[in-house]
């Protein structure tokens, strides 16, 4: 069996910085305990797990305000897929020590909807509901900002303005966004498209559409709540035109999947663990 190590996979800068933040958050003597991470640091189970081992426990929940009503005293650190101003004046009001692990990209985004705002436009945010990056965008200025998700989404919309700006969760599919762009373009064609996948996101699916061509199947290492992780298997399918399976580790891989495999791509998600995915390279080496 060939084995095809898609490259660029696995862990992105923003998900290490939330990380090296965390662990320092971990270190310090002086920061007030219990130390809770409002949601999941990053998407997986075996980083929230380690954390704990090590003093840090995830607290989550529906929402980040409703995260948030659970926690009454220590540390509070956001995790790299933002929150909104409305959620760190609740952890100030409530005299809790915040740290802050907002992705650099994710950051961006919400600095430009802000900008935006200033300028009277509207914000049309493409974005997955329930995912806590959209929630935090539609917090940072809810009086201005439509999440929308489905072509269905931007027919509900009702939008009046002349300044309609448009603008992306950062770990959506890019060819999902693009074409959902064009369709906005339809309804409103005055506009401003502005795609923000982050090059992270956007490196690892064109390393999928290009290096998976030719495998019988992907397998690709991610948690199930990782929406990049979601993306890189739809990209699989759609783009290489390659069946592919999610798998969080080894433990999750059915050998049916495989057995009549002659080449099998391997990808992972930018939260997944380097040494979870060196396992199911170490497992595909033995067969």
């Amino acid at each position: 069996m060939e084995i095809i190590k898609i490259s660029p996979r696995g862990y992105c800068y923003g998900v290490v910085d939330a990380m090296v933040i965390a662990k320092n958050a971990a270190l310090d003597p002086n920061l007030p305990r219990p130390i809770h991470i409002l949601g999941m640091i990053v998407h997986n189970k075996h980083v929230t797990d380690a954390f704990e081992e090590v003093g840090i426990y995830t607290v989550d929940g529906e929402n980040r305000e409703a995260i948030l009503e659970k926690i009454d005293s220590g540390t509070v650190i956001f995790t790299a897929h933002g929150t909104s101003p409305r959620v760190k004046e609740i952890a100030k009001e409530k005299g809790l020590v915040t740290i802050d692990a907002t992705c650099p990209d994710v950051m961006r985004t919400y600095d430009l909807i802000l900008e935006k705002k200033e300028e009277g436009y509207h914000v049309i945010y493409i974005g997955k509901k329930g995912h806590p990056e959209p929630e935090g965008a539609y917090g940072t200025a809810p009086d201005i900002v439509h999440l929308v998700e489905t072509e269905a989404d931007v027919d509900a919309l009702n939008i009046s303005s002349d300044k309609i700006f448009v603008t992306n969760q950062t770990t959506m599919s890019q060819w999902d966004v693009l074409d959902l762009m064009d369709y906005i373009k339809l309804r409103y064609p005055q506009a401003e498209n502005h795609k923000e996948i982050c090059m992270a996101t956007q490196t690892r699916q064109e390393a999928v559409a290009e290096q998976a061509v030719g495998a019988d199947v992907t397998i690709v290492v991610g948690d199930p709540r990782s929406n990049n992780t979601n993306r890189l298997a739809q990209v699989s399918i759609e783009k290489a035109g390659v069946p592919a399976h999610r798998i969080a580790d080894i433990r999750e891989l059915d050998l049916e999947w495989i057995k009549h495999a002659k080449k099998v791509a391997l990808t992972a998600g930018a939260s997944t663990p380097t040494h979870i995915i060196r396992e199911v390279l170490v497992f595909f080496r033995s067969i």
